[in-house]
Order: C-alpha cells, then sequence, then structure tokens
C-alpha cells in the first residue's frame, strides 16, 4: 500500500506540473450541478458527485435511473452497530460504481442539538461519540468500494432556519467536545478523502474562508489530505474562499473559482502556491477513485456484491425501537383479527427529502409487509383514520399523464410518462436540454375518477400555468409567490380547485407551466406538481371508521406519521406535535382497543400525549424500501427490535432544553454551551419521555460484572462486561459504558457494544475506553485536558439506566 502511494503522488505530482494556471483553477470549479472537467491531456476523467446519504441518486433527479433507498440516518445510529453502517457504506459504493458516481456526498455528521432541526432525520445521534463511530464505519465502507465519501457540514450546520447565511456563535469548548468532535472521530478512523464545508459561519467567518477550521485544525492539527467542497452555492468569495482552505467550488458553470480565481491569482490577491495545493487535493482526489490515468486506484478489489434489499430490510429491523410493551403485547402471537390504522400505513413516508431523497424501485408499506407474512387464519383489516397531510398529494390513482418539453418556437424537446404529476428537476433538465432552451413544460393524460362529485385538484408551483380538466378551464394566471422567491422555488404554494366528475367518465387533462427563471436561482430548478383529493373525504368519519375497526379487532396497529410540509430540508419544524388529527385518532383507537400499538413513522421526536395509554410503541423512523416489511418482522416475532434511542425524546416540547433555531439579528447563540441532548437534561428537574439510550426489546438482561484494566498507552483502558440474556428469546443487548468525573457529575458516553446472546447464556466483550471519553477542551491553552481526580466508569441500558459502577482512581487521587 506505501508503494501504492508513493506511485500515486508520483503520477499526481507529474500531472500538476503539466498544467498551466488556467488550467489548474478550471479543475477547481464545477462544470456543471454534479461534476468537475476532464482534462483529456493529463489523463483525467471527469470527476462526477451525487447524492445522499440513504441512496445514490446519480446526476439525474428522475424516477427513471431508481436507487435502493436505506433507512434515514437516525435509524442506522439507532442500531448502535458500526459493523451495519460499514455494509450499508459498501452498498452505496456498489450503487454509486453502477452509477457512474466517484464521491458521494454523505454522511451527514452534524448533531441533534435541537429537536426541531429539519434535518435531524438526515443527522445521527445528539452525541458526538455515537456519531463519530457510525460515521467512520460508513466512510469506511463507502471508500472500501472505490467510492469518495464526503462527511459534512463542516461545521456547526445544526439547524435549517437561514442556513445560507447564519452566523453561529459557539463556545470554543462546545466546539470542539460536540460539535467538531464527530470530524476529528471520521477522520482519525476512516480518513474521508473528501469533505464539504458548510452554508453557516461559525463566530463571525463562513466556513467556506475559514482558515482557523478548515486549513488550521483540518489539516494541520487533524491530518487530512483530502479535497474540500463547498455545499451548492456556498462560495461567495474568490479570495476569501481560496486563502480559507476550499479547493473546490460547486455547482457550475457560475463559480467563484475557475477564471475568476485565475484573475486572483494574477491579481496577486491568491498566492499561486495556494492554487497549486488546491489542484493537488483535487488531482489527489481523482486519483484515490481511479479517475486519473495512470495512478493506481486507491482501492484495486471492491467488496462482493450485496443485495440491497436484504440489506435495507435488515438496517430497517436493526433500527426499530420498541419503547414500550405493556404486558407483552408483542410480538404478536397467534391472532384472529388485525386492524391496520393510518394513512402512512398504506402510503408510507419512507425516506427524508431535499438532498437525502431518491427513487427506490418500489416501496413495502406495513400493509404490504403485513399482508406477506400473516397466514390465512388471520383477518387483517385496513383503515385510513386519519391523513396527517395539509397539502393535496400528487395526482397519480386514476391518471394516465405524460410530461412534455418544449423549447422556443413549439419545438419538442422531449417526452416521458408520467407516473405521478410531480415535476423536481434540479441541477438539470432530462434529454440534455440546457437552461435556456427550456420554454415550457406540459403535463397532458386522463383522469378516470373512482368517485362522483367535487374533486379539489391543486396546482403547487409559482409562474404562468393554465389547467383544463375536461371541458373546463380551471385556471389560466401566474401565481406569484409571497415572501422569498427561493424559498417558493423549494416549497411552492398551492392553488385549489374543484371540478364536478362522475365516476368512471374519463376526462382529458392538460396542464401548461411557462417556465420561471430567477436571478436568485443560480442552477436549473424546475419544480411544480398537480395534485387531487377526492370527493366527500369526512375527517369524523374517517376517525370512526378507524375506531370501528379496532373496536373489532384482536390488535390494533396505528401507523402515525410526519409529512414532508412539517420535517424536512431547508426548514425547521415549528412544533414536535403530530400533524393532523392523528394524536385524536390514536387516543380514540386506544380507547376501544386495550390491545393497541402505535408504530411512529418520523424522523425525529415528536410529542405522544397518548403514550401511556397504548399497549406498545414502536419507532420505524423514515424506514427505507423495505421499511413495511421490516414492521411485518418485527410485530410478528421474526426478528428483535433492538434498536436504541440515538437522541432523547422530550414528553414535552416546551421541556426539551434547546429550542432555539431561529437567528437574530443574523446569529444564532448556541447559549447551551455543551449542554445539548442527554448531557442538558442531566441538568433539569423534569425528566424526558425516553432518554437517549433506551430500547427495551423482547428479552431480558441482567449486567453480572464490570472490569476496568487500565492501558495508558492506548487509551484509558478496556472496560470488559459481562451480561446475561435472563428472557425466553435470543436477543441482542447495546451496552453502554458512561463516564462521570468526581468533580463534573455529568456523565457523557464514553463508549458501547452490542452483543448477541441465547436464552440463559451470557456475553462477555471487551469495550476499549478512549482517553478522549474522559478530556475536556481548554479554551485557555488550546488543548485536551484529562482530570487528574477520579471519574466512574457508568455502565447500562441508557443515560439513566445503569446497572454498574466501576470507580477509577485518577493520578492525584
Amino acid at each position: 500500500m506505501a508503494n501504492h502511494r508513493a506511485d500515486r503522488e508520483a503520477v499526481v505530482e507529474k500531472a500538476l506540473a503539466t498544467l498551466d494556471l488556467d488550467a489548474r483553477c478550471r479543475l477547481l470549479a464545477g462544470q456543471d450541478m454534479w461534476s468537475l472537467p476532464a482534462i483529456p491531456e493529463i489523463g483525467l476523467a471527469s470527476i462526477v458527485m451525487s447524492d445522499g446519504p440513504i441512496g445514490v441518486r446519480g446526476v439525474h433527479w428522475s424516477p427513471e435511473d431508481p436507487s435502493i433507498a436505506l433507512p434515514s440516518p437516525t435509524a442506522l445510529a439507532a442500531s448502535w452497530d458500526p459493523s451495519l453502517a460499514r455494509r450499508a457504506g459498501q452498498l452505496l459504493a456498489q450503487e454509486a460504481r453502477r452509477k457512474g458516481v466517484h464521491i458521494l456526498l454523505a454522511p451527514t455528521l452534524n448533531l441533534h442539538r435541537s429537536p426541531l432541526g429539519g434535518r435531524h432525520f438526515e443527522c445521527y445521534s445528539e452525541d458526538p461519540l455515537l456519531t463519530g463511530a457510525i460515521g467512520a464505519a460508513y466512510v469506511t465502507g463507502v471508500q472500501e468500494g472505490g467510492v469518495a465519501a464526503t462527511p459534512k457540514h463542516f461545521v456547526a450546520n445544526d439547524s435549517e432556519t437561514d442556513r445560507f447565511t447564519v452566523d453561529v456563535q459557539v463556545s470554543q469548548r462546545a466546539l470542539h467536545e460536540l460539535y467538531l468532535a464527530p470530524f476529528e472521530t471520521v477522520i482519525e478512523q476512516a480518513s474521508p478523502w473528501a469533505l464539504m464545508a458548510a452554508y453557516n459561519s461559525v463566530n463571525g467567518v463562513t466556513m467556506t474562508e475559514h482558515n482557523a477550521l478548515q486549513n488550521e485544525i483540518l489539516r494541520a492539527r487533524w491530518g487530512f489530505d483530502g479535497a474540500i467542497v463547498s455545499d451548492w452555492t456556498a462560495a461567495r468569495n474568490t479570495v476569501g474562499a481560496a486563502r480559507g482552505g476550499l479547493d473546490i467550488a460547486m455547482p457550475g458553470p457560475r463559480s467563484v473559482f475557475g477564471h475568476a480565481l485565475a484573475e486572483a491569482v494574477r491579481a496577486g490577491d491568491v498566492p499561486a502556491e495556494t492554487v497549486e495545493q488546491m489542484a493537488r487535493h483535487v488531482l489527489r482526489l481523482a486519483a484515490r477513485v481511479g479517475a486519473l490515468a495512470g495512478a493506481p486506484p486507491e482501492v484495486a478489489t471492491v467488496p462482493a456484491s450485496i443485495n440491497g434489499d436484504a440489506l435495507a430490510r435488515e438496517i430497517a429491523q436493526r433500527s426499530i425501537v420498541l419503547l414500550r410493551n405493556e404486558n407483552n403485547v408483542l410480538p404478536l402471537g397467534k391472532i384472529g383479527r388485525i386492524a391496520l390504522i393510518g394513512q402512512t400505513a398504506d402510503q408510507p413516508r419512507a425516506l427524508g427529502g431535499g438532498s437525502a431523497q431518491v427513487f427506490p424501485p418500489h416501496t413495502v408499506s406495513p400493509l404490504e409487509g403485513l399482508r406477506a407474512v400473516l397466514d390465512a387464519d388471520t383477518e387483517l383489516v385496513y383503515a385510513v383514520g386519519a391523513d396527517p397531510r395539509v397539502e393535496i398529494p400528487a395526482a397519480e390513482e386514476g391518471f394516465d399523464l405524460r410530461v412534455q418539453l418544449y423549447g422556443a418556437g413549439d419545438q419538442l424537446l422531449g417526452e416521458h410518462a408520467l407516473p405521478q404529476a410531480a415535476i423536481e428537476w434540479i441541477g438539470e433538465f432530462p434529454d440534455g436540454i440546457a437552461v435556456g432552451e427550456l420554454h415550457r413544460v406540459v403535463v397532458t393524460g386522463t383522469f378516470t375518477p373512482r368517485a362522483t362529485g367535487t374533486h379539489t385538484l391543486a396546482i403547487a408551483g409559482i409562474g404562468p400555468f393554465r389547467l383544463a380538466v375536461g371541458d373546463t378551464t380551471c385556471f389560466d394566471d401566474t401565481i406569484i409567490p409571497e415572501g422569498d422567491p427561493l424559498a417558493a422555488f423549494l416549497h411552492p404554494p398551492e392553488t385549489l380547485f374543484e371540478v364536478e366528475l362522475f365516476a368512471g367518465q374519463r376526462v382529458p387533462v392538460h396542464l401548461t407551466h411557462t417556465v420561471t427563471r430567477l436571478p436568485e436561482m443560480p442552477i436549473a430548478f424546475e419544480k411544480f406538481s398537480l395534485g387531487h383529493q377526492e370527493p366527500n373525504i369526512d375527517p369524523d368519519a374517517l376517525i370512526e371508521e378507524a375506531v370501528t375497526a379496532a373496536a373489532s379487532a384482536d390488535v390494533a396497529v396505528v401507523v402515525v406519521a410526519t409529512t414532508s410540509e412539517v420535517e424536512s430540508e431547508s426548514f425547521d419544524r415549528t412544533s414536535l406535535s403530530l400533524p393532523g388529527r392523528q394524536d385524536e385518532l390514536v387516543a380514540r383507537v386506544a380507547a376501544a382497543n386495550p390491545h393497541t400499538v402505535v408504530v411512529v413513522n418520523t424522523g425525529s421526536p415528536v410529542h405522544m400525549p397518548w403514550c401511556a395509554d397504548v399497549a406498545a410503541v414502536l419507532l420505524t423512523w423514515f424506514p427505507g424500501q423495505e421499511g413495511g416489511a421490516a414492521l411485518a418482522d418485527v410485530l410478528m416475532g421474526r426478528a428483535e427490535p433492538s434498536g436504541r434511542l440515538p437522541t432523547t425524546w422530550p414528553a414535552h416540547q416546551d421541556d426539551a432544553p434547546v429550542l432555539n433555531v431561529t437567528p437574530t439579528e443574523g446569529a444564532l447563540a448556541y447559549e447551551e454551551d455543551i449542554y445539548i441532548g442527554y448531557r442538558a437534561w442531566q441538568r433539569l428537574s423534569t425528566a424526558p419521555a425516553y432518554w437517549f439510550g433506551h430500547g427495551i426489546g423482547y428479552t431480558t438482561w441482567e449486567y453480572e460484572s464490570a472490569a476496568f484494566a487500565p492501558d495508558p498507552v492506548s487509551g484509558l483502558g478496556t472496560l470488559t462486561v459481562t451480561v446475561r440474556n435472563t428472557g425466553d428469546r435470543p436477543g441482542r443487548e447495546t451496552i453502554q459504558t458512561y463516564i462521570a468525573h468526581s468533580s463534573q457529575p455529568d456523565r457523557r458516553l464514553a463508549a458501547f457494544a452490542v452483543v448477541e446472546s441465547e436464552p440463559g447464556q451470557t456475553a462477555e466483550v471487551a469495550i476499549p475506553i478512549p482517553r478522549r471519553a474522559a478530556e475536556s477542551w481548554d479554551a485557555a491553552t488550546e488543548t485536551w485536558v484529562l482530570p487528574t481526580n477520579g471519574y466512574d466508569l457508568l455502565t447500562g441500558r441508557s443515560a439513566a439506566d445503569i446497572r454498574l459502577t466501576t470507580s477509577i482512581q485518577g493520578p492525584n487521587a
């Protein structure tokens, strides 16, 4: 490997020496939305990048090129299993190679600072140690497949409100102990080949220009030798970004690098040596992923092929957290009748929105999953109960549509089937159509209603639209957004219409949209949809139907969820309450059936006012394409819900210790300092609904012993823990060890391990305790400091459920 590294660096240096200033600068700027330019004269191929954390979308934001969709990062972290995360990374590398992608823009290492964070589902945990461990394994797996991973968003991009401009004001102690810590762990353990700089500023300096964090800490102190890429459109200043450590400004073709950078060098504003080093980083990245001719790639042999569907199902199973299980109602045994209730039981929310979005080849709903495993003696009854969506969903059932793309002079540039009446093209248009070429998008086809009555249609979009259904012109005008036009593009307003239609009577549908461009949109972007809602939907009747179904069933399973309207990228949440009338639905069903199981299909914490009144609560997060199958496995006892909470769930929104995600005069002060998540809850007089690390599974465990052996060379030492499975089923347990100093009684996670055991058997595991777990950052000396007094290692099942205490003497004890 050392020889390969030397050979690779030699090829990089030779290629670098042949490039003049303009070629070097061109190499540092995106040529389009997703790629860097090729330079054939040095054997450099175009380097292709792609979102995202749970699947590889590729360069086309389109369902025509489907991608395996794994469970959300919160779900992966809920497994507490780095080996599982490593396999997930290997699968995504396999997907990336299939799609011609060299760089995967993941994982997201930002923290669950507040449960209101809109991108909470895309981040792993509130704890930096767990985040770093899962993230490092993920990066290792991706890069073992010959694909570069890109940990993001460096750093303190922990909320979405004003994320492009917010200045995060954070103490040096909190910055190092919390927000930098996962990145440091990933760089130390996994050596990522790339890293993404965030939009926000930190303590007054925007991250793409942050010399102290990117050059002095990331590179000089931590030894990162990869390429730093901007978040999309985050690089704003040529000189500041170049001097501040950024290597690649994305996307293109408009960029602060390229020609602008070459001119800055000629003007004496940027040293030529800086550009040389930037180009070296990019060429090294190209060599590692096999895009530079003559350079041996980092990986010669990739891992064996992985069955994506099977791994997606396994991760979903392993991530499910059983919060409550009164009288062991789960797993379900021999049962006569199950009432399955909830709109998302039939139309699940499998994944989050924004850059995490992919288009899976299929999605298994809970309804489909249960139908597949139940025997003929069990009756399954389904009821919608309550629809959590406020906005009308994109038209699909009963619609037969196509989309046509027109240029100037009514020239047809492309045409495609449209299984769902939603257009979302980001970065590029289909069929290679250039940004300036597309003038009109036309959705045309037919609709055959299932019901007679007043149907509601909706246009979600901005700009000129004309909608005709049958002989009726519903709309012919321009939709003008209020407020920020960029936000309106990302989440367009909805305009409603009512049309009288008859069941079974097919009518033509014709929607024309004239493409609208805004100077605020530096990239190609086209987004609008045609929504449809059936007539005569009575919310009260839906709940009554569900209650009736539950009352006559042996078990009622209610699936509740958030929607993309309240939990997604580009905005923060305003409430932890479930949308719509779902809380009322659960309460009514629980009153009708004491054996009510609630399945929570969300990416982040929600308020559960009915929790004490139901028999069982399962968290599935956003469970990916196989979520319904995994849920059925867990409900029926084919798999154990072995997930543990990667973040604390508050009982009430007002109790949460950190709720401030809205900047004041452009600044967001992290006034809580190091006290987020369970660290903050320990200092409060109220307890959360469920602590960090909680999860009960289908068996029981006894913690028998813990013995510590010091090892000052490799770390603090090793804690050997023995646990016994005292239940009657095989099980998996997550052993968690926290550290508490006598002078600082607040505990924090120090290490963890996952073990398996048969009924009545013991499992023993040696858990390394790293030195960093006991250290604190001293801002005065800018160093990590190990307390000299003693401390305790607290081992148990969650941050609050401690079973064993092991005292350790410090040097001065």
